[in-house]
């Protein structure tokens, strides 16, 4: 039976040490990026949620490496072209840990992630 985690401090605690670092920089520019995000824990993952939508979930993984879900659903130019060698499965963004974490492309992700789940705007 998989471990049941109280948040996500206690996530991070357990995952692999090289996994660590990694989820806490991931963390904290998720944090930079959207003030006032709620921290939980979904589907035994580490989510971050803004207005009550999920926006980000981040894995750990014995294979050695971190991933994020979901990859938005539309991204074009040099934000696809960049996203392109980590993109593993449907809506996967994979991050080995034997290479450099390409956090400004995470950051860019997220981004794009919170623009596509912002409640939508009445006309004015």
């Amino acid at each position: 039976m998989a471990r049941t985690f109280e948040g996500i401090d206690d996530y991070i605690s357990a995952a692999p040490v090289e996994s660590q670092v990694v989820l806490e920089e991931i963390r904290r520019r998720v944090r930079d990026l959207a003030p006032g995000v709620e921290e939980t824990i979904t589907y035994q993952m580490p989510t971050f949620r803004l207005n009550g939508r999920s926006v980000v979930h981040v894995a750990a993984w014995k294979q050695h490496h971190v991933s994020l879900y979901p990859v938005p659903d539309s991204v074009d130019g040099s934000l696809a072209d960049d996203l392109a060698p980590y993109v593993s499965g449907k809506g996967t963004m994979r991050l080995p840990l034997s290479d450099p974490i390409p956090y400004e492309l995470v950051e860019r992700v997220v981004q794009a992630l919170l623009e596509q789940n912002a409640p939508e705007r009445p006309p004015n």
